[in-house]
């Protein structure tokens, strides 16, 4: 079986800035599950995974325009500390929280704190970054009629309920 539309795929990664350091990885966890042809993962990163086999790995490159986009300037804004989703026992700059929205849950980077108030990046914490991906498949399945009704994978790995 190989990497097609509606199929269940689960995967281990590495993610680097290209020629860079580590960013982060899930190789010693659950590998990452999601429904393919669906836009649960960046688009590129799916287009690059597409008709690969159990066991089969691949380096993927992504320019910012195929990942998180370039850096907006002007993107800090202030927000009550009791927005951000989560507990957090001290923020410090530079830190990755996550923030609720009226358009759901983003990513932002700590930029200066407050007693009541944070300063934040809106930028998601990898925009303007060229990202390199490597990729190793560890199962594919054919997605339940449930899950393309969903549109995403379920199980370990994917989407709870």
């Amino acid at each position: 079986m190989h990497v097609t539309e509606n199929t269940v795929v689960s995967f281990h990664y590495s993610l680097s800035e290209a020629g860079g350091e580590e960013l982060e990885n899930n190789r010693d966890s659950v590998p990452m599950a999601y429904l393919h042809g669906h836009g649960n993962i960046l688009a590129g990163l799916e287009e690059g995974m597409a008709g690969l086999a159990v066991g089969e790995k691949k380096s993927i490159t992504l320019p910012p325009e195929q990942a998180y986009g370039p850096r907006r300037e002007n993107a800090s804004q202030k927000v009550p500390i009791k927005h951000l989703a989560g507990k957090y026992k001290r923020l410090l700059p530079g830190m990755i929280v996550k923030v609720n929205t009226e358009k759901g849950v983003i990513n932002a980077s700590v930029i200066k704190t407050g007693l009541k108030m944070v300063t934040i990046d809106t930028n998601h914490p990898f925009a303007g970054k060229t990202l390199a991906f490597d990729v190793e498949i560890i199962s594919i399945r054919p997605a339940t009629d449930e899950e393309i009704t969903h549109k995403h994978a379920h199980g370990e790995g994917g989407h709870h309920h």
